[in-house]
């Protein structure tokens, strides 16, 4: 089927994979959003869907926007909504505010990137704007003006920290990923999943639970991923691609970063801290670009004498991002606020302007045991 995810009907492997994990935001682990407070708004009930999908039918033209740096949760689903809003016979454009526009490697197999637009291209005034996995303006990037200065703006999102913002917020942070909340539209629109919009809403939904490890899957949650295997893509090669596919000088970037590995037991009031960095002369050596790197936080977590886990990436220009995670017992998002970043409890980022050294210590001091 055209569209299809690599090997989705074929079953050949895509070539386009590079990096062993999504590619994120910022060194933000996947639906990271910048600190706010908790949404807290209870979850869109019949009402507020059938206010959007009212706003949905009056529309001629419907712009989707995803964040900046997009993820598989973002990506998949602006792509997996612009599919089925296109079936229905609206005239659909997907977007996301960078200027140059980067789809992630090991995201180039997602369907429906024909509908993809650069920003120049989305009106100054739309009509109808829906984002997806944008929990602050600011993660709108360079279409944060155009998408406020439209007559209606829904905001679907499941971040906690969701700011509020949009004339149509449907936020639920007790959904385990944006993709979740994409299905229900589906649902209440009438468009029935075909194995293209499949392909968006697992990528989506695997990759916010980190391939269903994370504690905000359920029995729901594997429900409907069974629903979306029902139609027929492989998983298998999916998952091959956004997890276990890498060039071989990420293999040589890996292999430096976790010799240079950091324990420090006596972290966190002894609950231990594992960390590394990446200078980006690792990164120019092997070809290799930053976001290729975000899986080795990944690597690095599985430490058995550590909460939590660090890692720091050097861009071109210098700066730090920090990508962490936690097991249970630490609040990174907290942490990474305190450095001017945010995140998920269990996983979020920043960025950093200063030494890896003073970065290190601030993060460090910042880090407190939940309560």
């Amino acid at each position: 089927m055209a569209g299809e995810p690599a090997g989705a009907a074929t079953g050949a492997p895509s070539a386009s994979t590079a990096g062993g994990a999504p590619a994120v935001p910022g060194g933000e682990p996947p639906g990271t959003a910048l600190p706010g407070p908790r949404f807290a708004a209870p979850a869109p009930g019949d009402r507020e869907w059938a206010e959007v999908l009212a706003l949905i039918a009056g529309a001629r033209e419907i712009d989707l926007v995803c964040h900046v740096c997009p993820d598989g949760d973002a990506l998949g689903s602006a792509l997996a909504a612009g599919l089925a809003l296109r079936s229905l016979g609206h005239r659909v454009r997907v977007s996301f505010g960078d200027d140059p526009q980067v789809v992630p490697a090991s995201l180039a197999f997602l369907p429906g990137q024909e509908l993809l637009v650069p920003v120049a291209e989305v009106p100054d005034r739309p009509e109808l704007v829906l984002t997806f996995d944008v929990a602050a303006e600011s993660r709108l990037g360079l279409l944060r003006e155009k998408a406020l200065a439209a007559r209606a703006l829904v905001v679907v999102d499941h971040h906690a920290s969701n700011t509020g913002f949009g004339t149509h917020p449907l936020v639920d942070p007790a959904a385990p990923a944006t993709a979740v909340l994409v299905d229900e539209l589906l649902r209440r629109l009438g468009v029935p999943l075909d194995q293209s919009i499949a392909a968006c809403l697992y990528t989506g939904v695997a990759t916010d639970t980190g391939s269903f490890k994370y504690r905000a899957t359920t029995a729901a949650t594997h429900e409907f991923a069974a629903r979306l295997l029902a139609t027929g893509i492989r998983q298998d090669l999916i998952s091959r691609t956004l997890w276990d596919t890498s060039s071989f000088g990420y293999l040589k970037v890996l292999s430096a970063a976790l010799a240079r590995a950091e324990l420090d037991r006596t972290a966190v009031g002894g609950l231990g801290l594992v960390w590394t960095w990446v200078p980006y002369a690792d990164l120019a050596a092997h070809g290799v670009t930053v976001e290729e790197i975000e899986g080795l936080i990944d690597v690095v977590r599985r430490t058995a004498e550590a909460e939590v886990a660090l890692v720091l990436k050097q861009d071109p220009d210098g700066a730090l991002r920090g990508s962490s995670r936690a097991k249970g017992a630490v609040d990174v998002a907290a942490a990474c606020a305190a450095l001017g970043g945010g995140g998920h409890v269990y996983a979020a980022g920043f960025t950093s302007a200063l030494g890896v050294q003073e970065t290190l210590d601030r993060f460090r001091r910042a880090l407190r045991p939940s309560a």
